[in-house]
């Protein structure tokens, strides 16, 4: 649950999301089918708003058949119910994908000649724009113009993707793929709980509480790092000394500051994800030396630094060149290790001698013992790092790793700490920018 605003008024999302998905009339159209399966599967509310260009490549029986719902173009039907207003403002979402560079140009100029155009005119939330057609027409100085005006009124407009368009033709210009949208999408309603300013009136507010536009951008300007994944040290060519991180939430970390328009520079250990929608750079390393340098090359401008790699505490001495064997009947080799950098306390030294007031936050990953509990090992952890921020994770019996939840405490470095209940990675992500922003906007004492 979002929380409370100094108003004390929300606009919460409902336990089945209304989503809009528009559809126009291009080849990618039927890559809308598996989007649409997505939605309503994850227990969305779709209404599917073809155009009349779209029906000639996907039917009306197949959005009817996969919606679950009567599908309609044009603002004809169904006259009493007001369609072309009501579900523009009743939406928790429009996602129009594949977006042709027809729709942007209509958008743009604010036309409204069928239903899907006037959805878009009467939205109150959130709307997603997913381009889809040839390179050329995407290059061309109309379109970009167009896309940049529906991004300054704060429409967010993915960039397509780059491959095998109709025909021969491979380039800039290809719809990308159902779950990256649907990916984002969810991102995007996750951060679309807007706190309320008086006289809003039920509807998303443009002045409220740091939003440009019905897409939250409250991270504008801000230039980020995250960290994400376990580092690995090698033993020999084949062996190495890692941890079971999977980068999950590192990754639900750059996805969500992207979606509320940060800088992010995504530092990625030994991670097979693919690289969040919206993420300026991605840098792989392999060890915790690798991760350093990366984090440090990348921190200085940055307005937060959050560590949450699993860094390896320890690395061999020496690494052998060649295979150990085993041996039979010769003991087993012993490994000699040493410390590795402690990187999140480098970046608490440091920070004083940055060109931004920075806010750095780390995570422990730990389990209690006969010396205390989790929670107390996080608080020295805490205390002995200096950072700003520090989020707990219980992960005995291998709990967290690899799944896509998380069950956290929050430790502030006031003394305070905030217990959590069990939620995504993606919410807890943007639980985690909430904090560091509260961080950004506290006044000056």
């Amino acid at each position: 649950m979002p929380k409370e605003d100094p108003h004390g008024r929300l606009k919460p999302l409902p336990d089945r999301p209304r989503v809009v998905l528009g559809v126009t009339g291009g080849i990618a159209a039927y890559k809308a089918c598996e989007l649409l399966r997505l939605f309503t599967e994850s227990g969305h509310d779709v209404t599917v708003l073809p155009t009349a260009a779209a029906l000639k490549f996907v039917g009306t029986a197949t959005w009817e058949a996969l919606s679950g719902k009567p599908v309609s173009s044009d603002v004809f039907s169904n006259v009493p119910e007001v369609q072309h207003v009501r579900l523009g403002r009743e939406a928790d979402l429009v996602v129009v994908a594949p977006a042709t560079a027809d729709l942007l140009a209509k958008a743009a100029c604010g036309l409204a000649d069928d239903l899907l155009t006037n959805t878009l005119l009467t939205a109150t939330c959130p709307v997603v724009l997913v381009p889809a057609m040839h390179t050329e027409m995407w290059r061309h100085a109309a379109t970009q113009t167009n896309v940049q005006t529906l991004r300054s009124r704060g429409a967010l407009v993915m960039e397509p993707a780059y491959g095998r368009l109709t025909g021969s033709d491979t380039g800039s210009g290809r719809l990308p793929e159902p779950a990256q949208i649907f990916e984002l999408a969810g991102h995007v309603l996750r951060s679309a709980t807007v706190p309320m300013s008086p006289g809003c009136e039920g509807d998303y507010c443009v002045a409220a509480a740091g939003w440009q536009g019905p897409v939250r951008h409250d991270l504008s300007g801000r230039r980020v790092v995250i960290s994400a994944g376990g580092t690995r040290e090698p033993l020999d060519p084949v062996r190495f000394l890692g941890n079971r991180s999977s980068g999950k939430q590192g990754f639900a970390l750059a996805a969500a500051a992207a979606v509320r328009n940060a800088e992010v520079y995504l530092v990625a250990a030994n991670v097979s994800l693919p690289t969040p929608y919206g993420v300026a750079d991605r840098i792989d390393v392999t060890t915790t030396e690798e991760l350093r340098e990366a984090v440090m090359a990348n921190a200085n401008a940055a307005h937060a630094v959050v560590m949450a790699a699993a860094p390896a505490d320890f690395r061999p001495a020496s690494v052998m060149d060649v295979k150990i064997k085993k041996r039979s009947g010769q003991p087993a080799p012993s490994v000699a290790l040493v410390e590795n950098p402690d990187i999140l306390g480098e970046l608490v030294n440091r920070r004083d001698g940055r060109p931004v007031e920075q806010v750095l936050l780390g995570f422990a990953a730990e389990t209690g013992d006969e010396t205390g509990s989790v929670v107390e090992h996080a608080r020295a952890k805490l205390a002995l790092k200096g950072c700003d921020l520090l989020i707990a994770n219980d992960v005995s019996g291998g709990a967290v790793f690899g799944a896509d939840g998380n069950h956290a405490v929050i430790l502030r470095s006031s003394g305070d700490e905030q217990k959590l209940d069990p939620m995504s990675k993606m919410d807890l992500a943007h639980l985690v920018w909430d904090e560091i922003s509260a961080i950004w906007t506290k006044p000056a004492t």
